[in-house]
């Protein structure tokens, strides 16, 4: 008898910018990693391709573009993973994943693009839906805060305070009424090892 192929898991972290997302995706990769667990891991926008260039260069105000180009741009970014992260959840491997189409539908949402639009891009490519988003959350004193730590320069979205207030509300909506996925929500002001250790409780991780 064939043995049945586990089907693999598809796990999210979003949050406005300083939430600390970079840092739990890394953490949690090396963390399964460590268990012997199959993982792969994947970060948004992927500046290391030609669309997360031109991306990395609006958002540093070298370009500026409509609400629906800048969705377009986004949105191809994610498409473009789709063949790799269903093979992946195939293989049954976990896919962490820092950001995902999850920030598009907030942060181009917020600008004006609407939601049921958003979504129906996803249906017509079959975009991948996560099995679980976790929602780190912070102040946008504390985005502000830690991002100035991190870098000199901010860009458009990380200096604006007010736009980042507007966002967390706008996160908040998307998660009372699970849009495109389950979402779970961390107290992301906390120190990094009790965030995480909130992280593998969400995720039923030992």
């Amino acid at each position: 008898m064939k043995k049945k192929t586990q089907h693999g898991r598809f796990i999210v972290f979003e949050g406005i910018d300083g939430a600390g997302i970079e840092v739990q995706t890394k953490l949690l990769l090396q963390y399964l990693k460590k268990k012997k667990k199959p993982v792969e891991r994947l970060y948004y926008p992927d500046y290391g391709g030609p669309i997360g260039i031109l991306i990395h260069e609006y958002l540093h105000n070298k370009y500026d573009f409509s609400v629906g180009t800048q969705f377009l741009l986004y949105f191809t970014d994610f498409a473009k993973d789709k063949e790799k992260i269903e093979k992946w959840l195939k293989e049954g491997k976990t896919i962490i994943s820092d950001r995902y189409f999850t920030s598009t539908i907030a942060y181009q949402g917020l600008r004006g693009f609407p939601l049921k639009k958003s979504l129906e891009f996803a249906k017509f490519f079959k975009l991948p839906k996560p099995d679980w988003v976790i929602f780190l959350k912070i102040s946008p004193e504390t985005s502000i805060e830690r991002k100035f730590k991190e870098k000199k320069y901010l860009d458009r979205n990380e200096a604006n305070k007010k736009f980042l207030g507007k966002l967390a509300r706008f996160y908040e909506r998307m998660i009372k009424s699970k849009v495109f996925s389950r979402w779970e929500i961390i107290d992301g002001e906390k120190s990094i090892p009790e965030v995480f250790e909130d992280v593998k409780k969400k995720l039923s991780i030992k």
